[in-house]
This record gives C-alpha cells, structure tokens and sequence, in this order.
C-alpha cells in the first residue's frame, strides 16, 4: 500500500468513490496482494465485521507434483505470502489521511473491533497516539448505578473517564493473549473476537509492520447479565515489551491495571520494575510452562516484590473458562476500589512527556480546532446563542417564509381585492428583508465565515471540529433537558405547561452546522433580494464568495441543507447560487438522484451510510430536520456504464415525527417535503420497519400522493421498499403473499390518492411509479446482539449491499429509459416545485378532500353508533317479547293473566327509559366526537344539527315501532290466554276421565287385552268429547270483512270510486295479475307529458303495492302464529292512505286510486283467508285435542300396564316442548346476527356509509352492464337496492368457511348450553328439596331457568306433565339424551338447507330490511335526474348531491322533438333554460328558480361541472334502449360520449365516490317533464 500511494495519503473521497468492484455483492477471490486493502475498505465502509477475514489465494503457486502435497500434509505452508490483519490495518492507517482515519476508527469500532491507539511506524521508529482518529466514536452505556433509573450515559469515548486495563507481554507466552482477552470482555452468549488472534484467518501469520502497536476497545455495560457493572477501557500492547518499552511506559503511567502475560522469568525481568508507572502490574502465568521451579520462582517473585493476589496463575488442572473467570475477578477488584481513571484526550498530555507523537498536533488540524473554538466556545444557552448570533433565521425566517407561501396561495384574502392584498404581502415581505439586511454580521459568524475560507483540508478539519464541538454542546444540553422532562412526567405529570416548555426547549437546543450555513444563506439571499441598500453592497464583499465555497464543501461529500427544517422553506436564490457555482466547477455535471423516505426513528440515514459510506448524521443528542443533499463521486472508469458523473443523495427528515404531530400543517409539512424530494429524485427508497408495521399506511399515503404528482408533471420515478428487522433467510419468498397485499394496498392508496388529487386515470400502483416484485428487500436488524457491546450484523451490512447493487442497476436500467440530470435541471426542478409548493398547485392540505373526508368520518361513526343502538333496542325487544309471552304460565305462578295489562305498561315505562338513556348515549358520542380535533371536526361544524335531528328521530322510530310491537304481544298474549285456558279445562277432564277408566280396569278380575283396553279407552273418549262444553272455532268470512272496510274507506271518494267498487264482484279474485296503469286513468294531458306521467305512475303504483305486499306478509308469517285481526287491514289502509298524500299525481285520480286499493286488498284478502284458516287449523281446542288423542291413550296404557314412561315423556317433552322453543329463539336472533355479519364482516365496507352502498351497486351493474338493471335501477331503484341486499348477503353466506348454517349452529350450541344447564339446576333443587321430588316440578323449576330465553307453550307442557309416572333422575338422563340428539338433528336440518332467500322471507326480524332502512337514508331524490341525495343521516335541512346525471336518464326531454336530454342540473340551474311538470301546473318555470318549486334541495350551479363519465358509458350504451323505455328519441349525443370505455366509466366511478367520501341513499320519486 505504501509504494501504491508513493508518498499520497489515501483520502475518504476516494475510498466512496462508486466503481465497478466496490458495487458488487459478492467478493471476488483475492488474486494479489495489492487488492487486499481494497477488499479490506470496501468491507470495513460496509460495516462488515468479517472484514479482517482476509486472504489472499494465488492460483499458480498450486503447482506441483503429488510428492509436495505428501510434503505439505506433514509440513503445512506457513502462508507467509498473506499478510496479517494488523499488518494491514497498521499500513492503513499510516497511509490515510486524517478524515479516513477517523472515519476508519468509526467504521471498526462498529464492528467492535479493537481500534490504534498508539500506531507504529517501521519506518521513522516513532509512535504516534491516535487522539483524532477516535474523536468520532460516541458510546452509549448504562452503568449499574443507573439501573434503577433506565438512565444512561453518552459522550464521545476520547472524553470519558475510564479505568483502563492494559494487556502486555514479556517473552514468549504460551498462552494465546488476545484470545483470552476476547473471552475476558465477551458477554455471556456475545463472544466477539475483538482483538485479532493467532487462531484468526492469517492471524497466524507473523506481524511485520504493526509490533509496537497498542489496540484499544471498551467494554460497556448494558444494563443485563453484565461481566463488569461499570465501563472499562481495555488495552493491548503488541508485540514484547522488552522491543517496545515506549508503549508499555504509556500504558504503565496511563492505566488502572496492567496485566503482564510471562513465562519465563529469567530474561528481561528487571522490565516489570518500572520506576514511573502508576499503576499496579498483574502477572499472568502458565504453570505448565513456567522455565523455573518452584523455589526459583519464588525467589524472583520476592525478589519483584510481587504479592501473590498481583498474580493470576493457570493451574495445570484449569481449563480456559476457569482461568478466564479468575481473570475476570481479578480486574473487578483492581478496579472496585478509588482506581486511576483517565480519558484518552487527558492521555495525550501523558503521551507528549514521552516524546510520543499526538496525531492531533499537525498544524492544520490545531488552526482549525482554534478557529472552531473561537464560534462555540461562547455557547451556554443554545436557544439564547442562536437569538444573539444567527439573528436572521428564527422567527424572522418563519414569518418570511409564510409570506411567501401566502402570496401564492391567497388563503387569507377573504373579500379584499387581490392586487392590493398581494402588494401588502409583498411590503411585509420586503420589510423583513430590510430587518435582515440591517443586522450587523455577528463575531460568531465572521468566525465561521473565515473557517470555511481557507483550504479545502484545513476547512474539512474546521467542519469536523465544529461538528463534534456542536454536538457536544447539543448532547450535553438535550441530556439534561431529557433528564428533567423524564422527572417531570414521572412526578408531576399534571404540569402541562412545564412538559410543554421543556418540549419546546429540547426542540431549540438543536445547533448543528446547517444553522450556520442558514444563516449564510439568509444573509446572502437578504443582500441579493434589496440589491440597492447601502448594507446590502457592504455584505456582498464579504460574502460573495460563499456559493463557491459551498459548492466546493459539495464537491467534497459534505452535506449542504436542502430545505430548512425549521421554517419548512428553500432559500431558492441561495441554492440556485451554490449549483450554479458547481456547474462552473465541473462542466456538463451529470446526476443521478436518490432519496430515501420512511417514519422516523427507522434507520434511513444508517441505511443510507452503510450503503453508500456517507456521514449522514444518525446519533448526535439533536433533532435534524429537512433535507439535506450529498454527492457521491463515480469512478471515472465507470461514468460511462453508469450515465453519470455523481450520485446525488437526499436524506430527509423521518415523516410523521412526534416532534411534528401536535402541528396543526404536519401533514402538510410531511406532504411538501415528500413531494419535493420524490420529484427531485429518479429513486426513491422506502424504508418500512418490521414486515407489518403499522407506521406503513402512515407513510404510503405520502409517498404515494408525491408519485402521483410527479407522474402528472412527466417524471416517473423508480420505488424500491426496503423492510428493515426481517432476519429470515426465507423472508423474500415466504412474504410473496405479503408483497401482493402490499401492492393491493398500494393500488388502493393510490386510487384514493388519484381521487384526492383529481387524476382519475391513474388505478394502479404501477402506472404512476415503476415497480416490480424484485423492488422488495428484507434486511435483518442492524445490530448482532444486544449493544453496547454488539457489532453491527453481517446480514445487515450484507442485506444493504444487496440493496446498493439493486440501486446501481437500476441506474444503469434507466440510461436507456432516460438521460441523467445536470446540474442545470437539478436546479430547475428545484426551483419549479418548490415553485408548484408554494402555489399549492398540489393538494397538500387536501382542504377539499379534508371536508369530504371529515364528513364521510362522521357519516361512518355515526352509522356505527346507529347500529350499536338499534342492535341494543333490538335485543331488549327480543327479551321484552319473551316475558310477555311467558306472563302468567304456570313458573309465574304469582303473575295472574288479569295483571298482563300493568305488567305491559311496566314495559312500556322501561322501553321509554331505556330509549331516553340510548338517546343521550348517542347526543354524548356526538358532543364527544367534536370535541376531538383530530377529526377535523371544525370543517363539518355546519352539519351537526343535521345529525341531532336524525338521532332525534331515530328515537321516535324506535319508540313508535316498540310501543306498536307490545300493544301487539299484548293482543296476542290475551288471544292465547283464552285458547290456553279452554285446553286447559279440557286437558283436566280428560286427565281426570283417563284416571277414572284406569282404576275402573285395575279393580276389574280380568286382565284387559290391547284390542278390550282400546276399546274402553275409545268408549270413553267419544263419551267425554261429547260431553265437552266447547265448539269447534267458527271460521269467519275474511273477504267479506275487507270488503267492508274498503266500501267504507271510498265512500268518501265519491261516486266514480263507488262505481268502480260496486263493479268488483268477488275481492279475492282481484290482484291475481300485475297491475297496469292505463292511459283512462291520467288527465288529459299533451301527449308527452302523458307518456311520461304513465310511466312515473307505474312505478309509484308498483312500489305501494310491494310496500303493501311486504306488510301482509310480515303479519302472516309473525311468530308466534296468531288469527287474523281486521286491525291489520284498518293499518294497511292508513299507509296506503298516508302514500298516496305524499304523491301528488295519485292524490288527484280518485280512479287510480280506487283500482290500486282494490287490487291491494285482493291480495291482502287470499292471504289473511288463508291465514284464519291455518290458526283455526293449529288452535282449534277440539282439533288440538283429537290430535293429542293418541299421546293419552299411550299414557293410559302405560299407567295400565305399570311400565315406566320415563324416556317417552323425556323424548315428548323435547319434541313437543324444547324443541319448537329453540327454533323460535334461533330464528329470533338469526336475522340479527346476519346483519351483524354483514356489517362486521368482510363485506361491510359496502354497508358503512351511504355513499359505500351506493357505490357498490353501481360497480356491480357496471360489471351486469344489462340495461333491465339499470331501468330498474333509474326507476325504482328501491326494489333494485333491496335485490342488491339479498344477493349480497346470498353471497355472503355462500362461501365454505361462512355459511347461514355456522350461525345458527353457534346459536343452537348457545341454547342448549343453556338447557342442559337448566336441566342440572332443577336436578340440584331436586336433590336438596323432598317437596320438589316430583316430576312436574322438576319440569317447572325448568321452565323457570328458562323463562327468559324460551317461550314453551303451557298447552304442551301441560301435555307432558299429565299422566306422567316418570321419576326424575332416569327422567333427567334421558332429557339430556334427547337434548343431544335434537342438537344433532337441527345441526343436520340446518346444513342440508341452505335456501338463504326462503329463510330470509321467514325471519321475524329481516336483515335485509333493516340493511335498507339504514342504506337508504332520506330516500329523496333529485327532482330533475333522480340521483339520490347524499346527506349524512336521516333529518337534514337540504337535500345534495355531488355529480348529477344527463336529466335524460330520469325521462327529461326537450318539448319540440321529444329527443332526450343530455345537460345536467348543475349547467341548467345556471342557464336561461326553462321546465315544467306535474308540480309546476305545467306552467314553464326558470332552472334558476328551481328552488322555488324544490325549497328542500340544494343544487350546485357551476358551468364547469360535466356529466359523469360513468352515465356518460351508459346512456351511450342504451340511448336507444332508454328512448323506447320511455317512449322518446334518442339523445344527441356528443362523439366523445361514444368512445368512453367501461374501464373509463369505472374510473369515474371510482373518482367520483371515493373523492367525495358523503353519505347517499336513494328512493323513487315522482318522474318529471318537459325542458324548454
């Protein structure tokens, strides 16, 4: 190395330059011994810690015959023509420069490797103490001292105190030092060999330029399982000291112990008698090797007057782990007591005296630490330094820079007229300016000016200095400051305002040299923009010259300061001025550029100074912020290969900081910043740590909204995620589906981006950013162990090469895709976004997208709190119903049926409570919910009254609908009691005749045959059902009834609706065909308006008769079962009544009306018929009771016979009893467990907002594409929303691991828990009670355990009760048998029927009713193109909607021609255009005037609004069919319509909805007219 260089000192810009070999991940074979040192720096700058594993292998010595190999086996080559480990580092460091020697130092103590402290030099036989090289290794520890506190300390290791321990030699050693040493200061499971040792790749090799050197490395306590409590400096000489007494009386004079490895203590003894050490020499033998004997020894230990607790001997029996341990005892108690302590920097004075060289005394570094010191020796209090020296940054930078940004953006203009407002911004702007250029230029900073004016190495070491000065200070202070805080939190946390100061304080302390180059920048940008004042041409001198030297400090590899990270700003002028001086410097300059992006705290300026062998700043006591750039050079050899002259990296500050988040602009902030430097870059590297952290989608969001921008401005750049803390080797392909998830989510952020920044276009990930699979790296943690003790890993360092490689490629990919920047561009781009910045050209703030995102929040919490109330309600309701029904039954023995009427109004008190506590739940999580800032509730402020409305309303639903479902259980609760109670009476007599024949047949001498016992017991039962007082329930004429009620409901309609009636001659023959509206039925109107009036009719008409239909079939298939009740008709009339109010076309035509209302009730009749029939049919007493003849005549013989009844009553109480209860329960919850799954489940997306639900049904018709589902969609999209439902939730429960049979399984496991458990209760009371030893009470204690979950019929209880000779512990048995045996066969029943719709149509409670009620909202539509309104909850002042149909859609076309429309409402409402309807009296009205007409809505009039692309598609795809529809011509359609595609139509409807995040819901509403 020393004849490569030939006098040169090696320099750290050459070692970073990028060329070929220094990019490859894996390392060629070695073929000379000068590329040793290469290989040895390219692995040390990669942070390897197998660096030192070096070897070299010449191919051509392998020559010879097979007698040399025999040779070799028994005399092994030497390997004389490798070279040591210390050899090389040793002529290394002789052969660098001050900074690469530093920097060198750094790099192994990393590794932890032991580092030069005294470095040989062979050829002037002088040492030199290598206090600047270790300047840059800052160590953190924690002493034992600390433990209980979790502080630490952290200095610079030159600065510390430390005992040290030297380890030294005398003679020939038979044990290997080093080695022993490493096991010394390893940590249990932590061995690291950081001392190179003889059994080390070619540390066998003899040394031959590094005897003489002393090695240093500490050892510092972690805090667990710690060899010592308190940091140690550990030494070793190599080489004997007898060569080199020079070292060893350095050590001797500077340690706490000095460890003297012997064997022979016969040569050179006199050495261990220094006359000057201070401290106390050990002796460390082997007595296996010992040269004398036992009293030869002795006598020369006396003779050294050494005590033997000062020697640590190696037993013949001890084995290395037993003398490393009596080593490791032996230096605790060297060092326990008041031992020397002495940093290396104190050393140094120690090393002069012995005419040792200090390697910090050359001129150049001394001048530069003088000037260094002559700008922080001042520093105290850094915020009050920064105050007093750099008095143009600070709050005059901040105010400045909002300035600027407020003259581009106008955000606080209101109503002044912009001119002026601009010209006052730019009078403020000019004012502070003129504060800047006013201000003297402080002492401090003509210091720093005249540092960086000297030479580039006497500057490189002025930076260094002032570095490690101002991190000192920052370090010192930061500490303390964190040292307070920590105390503060722990004992006095409500202290708000003094966390917050200290906050603030730390914030401040940062001072680094960007400050200083800051306030550079501002003093000339404050010159150059005020050219003409007096000052202004008095800086110029002095400061004219500062771009250069940037430039120059640039070209070095120093990073200058991109963007302020303080006032978030670019001092556009003085950058521009700093590049344009390095275009000068090196012509037709060629770049790549390269940022790395990521949260903070994550490892990005690690990651990028072990990639590249950079300085960027990771650990120094401040906080950085901004973004900083640094050039990289490229080896001229490979210029050519990698299309440019340098590469460019920009490190900026991590995204989301804490320090940033109570911020109102963070986002903002994070935004610009990620935009700037992603269009600056051609790569952009994402670090993510851990494989599914949480900080991505923070992250992700950012960077993707900078991509899109980019792509939108032409520049596309290149991604690459690097995911840091992943150790697996398999980790690439085992995270392959984690990398898909990844890229799905990445489309999905970049979509909602798209929408955010109005770029539709753009769905994928990959079209705004090129990207691959291959772009996915995972790299292991950084550190090998637990530190402070642990060197970085090699699958780290090896891991970042990996990724180095890939980012070189990559450059080399894109020469063919596009050219490299110059120096020019680079400042162009520079200029032009931060330009676009200010202008906020970009939504950074998202202001729009903000409020829409804010309301669609509010939307989505809101619907989760509606949900939460309705499923509460719900389930008091189900509870509420059971006890109604169980009121009076034989386990509420104390409840008489007279009583049901308080015991109702008990209920009713406890829903009204329930409600009023439910309702202020909500109005508290409302109040709450805006109380929260982070909601950006401030933008959705106007809508609150909105959402107190609908919560308003919400409880008065609720509350209507639970009052109108009790006073039904109360109707039918009394039908039954009646029904009960006669079966009651007749189960008596018939109990008590049974008893009767059986005594009758037991007195008798004969014994009765079965055929005699069947005749006596038929006898009987003729006699006793003759005798019985009941007949049969007489079934009335259902059709009759409603005929009536209908005749009496027209008789105030007048004639023509009695005419009309008197024509129906059987009502049950009425309804069977579809009902059409005919045109007799409309008034006289233009022909135009016919044909469209027809068709809204019939679409209003078909709606009330589903509606209607809907609420027949709700009271036929109620549970439990009741008669039909003419109430149910008298309610249907009022709501078809209440409808046809509420339409004005079917209000006016007495005739339409008159037909709709015979046609409903002929459906309502044919199914309330049938209705009466099936209750007479299942509740008639004498029925019921012939159907349980045959159940008492098997109890009659069985009394008869004596046999046990046990498992047939068991198995009759199951069947008769359990069993149609635990239906009843499952079907009772099954509807609310279906929509609790659809809202929670993998769907519920498409159920969380108004806009999500409409959003969907219009993705799947654009995948349908059939123009019948967008008909019905367009017209009664009601009907088409709630097929929509129905097949969602079919699809839903449709899947192998998700099925409608799971769910009520899981409810079917639930009851019969509960049963079994009731069953072991009443075995308990049983058990303990001989009054309860009797079957029927065990049968009602129970019932009583199950009171308020099932509903048994008493009939059939009773039924089971009687006759019954079971005992109750066989009973019991049986009873569980046959409760498993029903669980098994309903588990069978319920998976082989998987009919969903059937079961749907079936439940008491229908989810997919519920899911619409919540869906659809106000279900108002606009009155001109029928989009619904998509106002957040159901009450609202206004009706809205963001993107309006073509009004052809919604039938509108022009009056002359009858061709259909193609406008939209928001270009009407802004036009001449007139129209007129139904509503208007067919009289014209202006679109301006709209409101008049429609007072509730709220229509945008914006001329720059365009239809959607999305109806667009669609009325291109069906005009025709449209115009026959609604029997019109088809519209005129702009060319451009035609060529839309599907996939344009689904990227508007992406845009469309995923941008304007508001609630939506939809009804039919009337269908208008004609336009003028």
């Amino acid at each position: 190395m020393m004849d490569y260089l030939k006098g040169k000192k090696l320099s750290l810009t050459t070692i970073l330059e990028i060329n070929e070999k220094n990019i490859s991940p894996t390392d060629e074979p070695i073929q000379s011994l000068s590329s040793v040192c290469w290989w040895f720096l390219r692995k040390l700058f990669r942070v390897n810690v197998t660096a030192r594993d070096v070897s070299y292998t010449d191919d051509t010595a392998k020559k010879g015959n097979s007698a040399q190999d025999w040779n070799e086996l028994w005399e092994p080559e030497a390997g004389d023509d490798n070279i040591n480990p210390l050899d090389l580092i040793t002529a290394l460091f002789l052969c660098s420069d001050g900074l690469l020697q530093q920097e060198m130092a750094l790099k192994m103590s990393l590794c932890q490797f032991s580092v030069p402290l005294l470095l040989p030099n062979c050829d002037t036989q002088q040492c030199t103490l290598m206090l600047w090289a270790l300047w840059d290794i800052v160590k953190s520890y924690r002493p034992h001292s600390m433990l209980e506190s979790r502080g630490f300390e952290e200095n610079r290791i030159v600065l510390m105190d430390l005992p040290m321990i030297s380890f030294v030699r005398l003679g020939r050693i038979s044990i290997s030092k080093s080695h022993i040493i490493n096991q010394v200061f390893s940590n249990p499971q932590q061995y690291h060999d950081t001392f190179v040792h003889h059994n080390m790749t070619n540390g066998n090799i003899s040394r031959k330029v590094s005897n003489g050197m002393v090695e240093i490395s500490w050892y510092l306590p972690g805090g667990n399982s710690d060899i010592f409590t308190e940091p140690l400096a550990v030494a070793n000489l190599r080489g004997d000291i007898s060569c080199h007494p020079t070292g060893f009386r350095l050590l001797c004079q500077t340690s706490a112990a000095v460890f003297v490895f012997i064997d022979d203590f016969k040569e050179n003894i006199n050495l261990l008698k220094p006359q000057d050490s201070k401290a106390p020499l050990f002796l460390v033998c082997n007595l296996e090797k010992i040269s004398n004997n036992k009293n030869d020894l002795r006598n020369c230990i006396d003779d050294l007057k050494f005590k033997t607790n000062f020697i640590v001997m190696k037993g013949r029996q001890m084995n290395d782990a037993q003398f490393v341990d009596k080593l490791q005892s032996t230096i605790r108690q060297s060092v326990s007591g008041d031992c020397a302590k002495m940093s290396i920097e104190k050393m140094s004075a120690v090393a002069r005296e012995l005419k040792i060289l200090v390697d910090e005394d050359n001129d150049l570094c001394q001048k530069a630490k003088q000037k260094a010191d002559a700008v922080t020796a001042s520093i105290s209090d850094t915020p009050k330094y920064k105050q007093d020296q750099l008095l143009l940054q600070g709050d005059i930078l901040k105010k400045l820079a909002k300035l600027e940004k407020e003259e581009c953006r106008l955000k606080n203009a209101g109503t002044e007229n912009i001119q002026m407002y601009r010209s006052e911004l730019n009078k403020n702007k000019q004012e502070l300016r003129k504060q800047q250029v006013t201000k003297d230029i402080t002492p401090t900073v003509k210091s720093f000016i005249s540092g960086l004016s000297v030479c580039k190495e006497e500057r490189a070491y002025f930076l260094k200095w002032m570095r490690i000065n101002l991190d000192n200070l920052s370090r010192k202070h930061v500490l303390r400051l964190k040292q307070v805080y920590k105390e503060v939190c722990e004992n006095d946390v409500k202290n708000k305002e003094l966390i917050l100061d200290l906050e603030n304080q730390m914030s401040c302390s940062s001072l680094g040299i960007e400050h200083f180059l800051r306030e550079l920048g501002q003093l000339y940008e404050s010159a150059i923009s005020i050219p003409e004042h007096s000052h202004s041409k008095q800086k110029m001198q002095m400061i004219k010259d500062l771009p250069k030297v940037c430039a120059e400090m640039i070209l070095e590899g120093f990073p200058l300061e991109l963007v302020d990270g303080d006032a978030a700003y670019i001092p556009l002028k003085w950058v521009s001025a700093v590049l344009k001086e390095l275009r000068s410097m090196e012509q037709n300059l060629k770049i790549r550029v390269i940022t790395v992006l990521g949260v903070q705290s994550t490892g990005k300026s690690t990651l990028l100074n072990t990639m590249f062998g950079v300085q960027f700043a990771v650990s120094s006591g401040r906080c950085t912020r901004g973004a900083f750039m640094l050039l990289v050079r490229v080896n001229e050899d490979f210029r050519e290969q990698l299309g440019c002259d340098f590469i460019m990296i920009l490190d900026t500050e991590g995204l989301r900081s804490a320090e940033l988040a109570q911020l109102a602009d963070s986002y903002e902030h994070d935004n610009e910043l990620a935009t700037l430097v992603v269009g600056l870059s051609d790569l952009t590297i994402i670090n993510i740590p851990m494989e599914n952290s949480t900080e991505m989608q923070d992250i992700l969001q950012i960077v993707i909204h900078a991509f899109l921008r980019m792509k939108e401005v032409g520049k596309k750049t290149h991604c690459q995620f690097v995911h840091q803390n992943v150790a697996d080797v398999a980790a690439h392909d085992k995270n392959m589906r984690d990398r898909k998830i990844l890229l799905d989510q990445l489309n999905t952020i970049t979509q909602a981006a798209a929408k955010m920044e109005r770029k539709g276009e753009d769905k994928k990930f990959t079209d705004i950013i090129e990207y691959s699979d291959k772009d996915n790296f995972y790299i292991p943690s950084l550190w090998q162990g637990t530190p402070p003790m642990a060197p970085v890993s090699a699958g780290y360092s090896e891991s970042v090469v990996q990724v180095r490689k890939c980012v070189i490629d990559t450059m080399i990919d894109l020469k063919e895709k596009r050219p490299s920047q110059t120096v020019e561009e680079f400042q162009e781009w520079t200029s032009s976004l931060w330009q676009a910045v200010k202008y906020e050209n970009f939504i950074f703030s998202f202001r729009n997208s903000i409020v829409a995102e804010a309301y669609s929040k509010l939307c989505d919490q809101y619907n989760k709190w509606d949900w939460d109330f309705r499923r509460e309600m719900r389930e008091w309701m189900v509870k509420a119903e059971t006890k109604v029904l169980n009121f009076g039954t034989v386990t509420q023995s104390s409840q008489t049926a007279e009583n049901i009427e308080n015991f109702l109004m008990m209920q009713k008190t406890e829903v009204v409570l329930e409600l009023v506590k439910a309702e202020q739940q909500l109005n508290d999580n409302l109040a709450k919910y805006f109380e929260n800032p982070e909601n950006h509730v401030h933008l959705v402020e106007r809508y609150k009254q909105d959402f107190l409305y609908s919560i308003k309303s919400l409880r008065q639903e609720t509350e209507n609908k639970m009052m109108r479902r009790l006073e039904e259980l109360l109707r039918i609760k009394k039908g039954r009691n009646k029904l009960e109670k006669i079966k009651e009476n007749q189960a008596k007599m018939m109990e008590e005749k049974v008893s009767q024949l059986l005594e009758k047949c037991r007195k008798s001498k004969d014994t009765f045959s079965e055929g005699q016992l069947d005749k006596e017991f038929e006898q009987m039962w003729n006699d006793v059902v003759n005798e019985l007082p009941y007949k049969s329930i007489e079934e009335q004429s259902v059709s009759q009834e409603i005929y009536l009620m209908l005749h009496k409901d027209l008789e105030t309609r007048g004639s023509l609706a009695m005419e009309i009636l008197s024509e129906v001659s059987d009502l049950e023959d009425c309804g069977r065909k579809a009902f059409i509206v005919e045109e007799p039925f409309l008034k006289k109107f233009l022909r135009t308006i016919k044909i469209i009036q027809s068709q809204e009719i019939q679409v209003i008409s078909e709606n009330l008769i589903e509606k209607c239909r809907s609420f027949i079939n709700d009271k036929v298939s109620q549970t439990p079962q009741m008669d039909y009740d003419s109430t149910y008709v008298r309610e249907m009339l009022i709501v078809i009544n209440d409808y046809v109010q509420q339409n004005r076309d079917l209000s006016k035509n007495v005739g339409l009306q008159t037909n709709l209302k015979i046609h409903i009730c002929g459906i309502a009749a044919r199914k309330f018929k049938q209705m009466h029939k099936d209750f007479i049919q299942n509740n008639d007493p004498l029925l019921c009771l012939e159907k349980d003849k045959y159940q008492y005549y098997e109890d009659f013989k069985d009394l008869y016979h004596e046999r046990d009844q046990t498992q047939r009553k068991a198995e009759e109480f199951t069947k008769k009893c359990l069993e149609p209860s635990v239906r009843k329960y499952i079907t009772d919850y099954l509807g609310s467990d279906i929509l609790d799954k659809m809202k929670s489940g993998d769907g519920s997306l498409k159920f969380s907002t108004r806009t999500n639900f409409q959003y969907f049904i219009l993705q799947q018709l654009l995948e349908d594409n059939q123009f019948k589902k967008f008909i019905q969609f367009i017209t009664n999209y009601e009907k088409s929303a709630k097929n929509w439902i129905v097949d969602e939730i079919k699809n839903t429960f449709s899947g192998k691991d998700c099925k409608l049979s799971i769910l009520e399984i899981n409810r079917l496991g639930e009851i019969v828990w509960n049963i079994k458990t009731a069953i072991q209760e009443a075995r308990t009371i049983s058990e303990g009670n001989m009054e309860e030893q009797n079957i029927c009470h065990f049968i009602d204690n129970i019932h009583k355990h199950l009171e308020d979950k099932l509903i048994i019929s008493p009939d059939a209880l009773n039924k089971v009760q009687t006759l019954n000779n079971a005992t109750i512990e066989p009973f019991a048995n049986w009873l569980m048998s046959d409760v498993d045996d029903m669980k098994r066969s309903l588990i069978s029943e319920f998976r082989e029927d998987e009919d969903i719709r059937a079961k749907l149509e079936k439940l008491p409670f229908k989810p997919q009713d519920e899911l619409f009620s919540k869906m659809f909202g106000c279900g108002e539509m606009c009155p001109f193109c029928k989009v619904p309104c998509e106002a957040g909850g159901d009450k609202h002042e206004y009706h809205h909607a963001s993107i309006h149909r073509p009004e052809g859609i919604g039938r509108y076309r022009w009056q002359s021609t009858e061709i259909l429309c193609t406008e939209i409402c928001s270009y009407l409402v802004a036009s001449e255009v007139k129209f007129k309807n139904s509503k208007t009296n067919e009289e014209w009205v202006p679109y301006k005037e709209y409101w008049r007409i429609y007072p509730e809505w709220h229509i945008q009039s914006d001329t720059s609004i365009k239809a959607s692309d999305y109806w667009k598609y669609v009325f291109a795809q069906f005009n025709d069919q449209f115009a026959k529809k609604y029997r019109a011509k088809p519209a005129e359609l702009p060319p451009d319509w035609l060529l839309l595609t599907k996939e344009d139509a689904r990227k508007c409807l992406d845009d469309g909805f995923l941008f304007t995040s508001q609630g939506s819901g939809e009804s039919e509403k009337n269908g208008e007219e004609s336009v003028s």
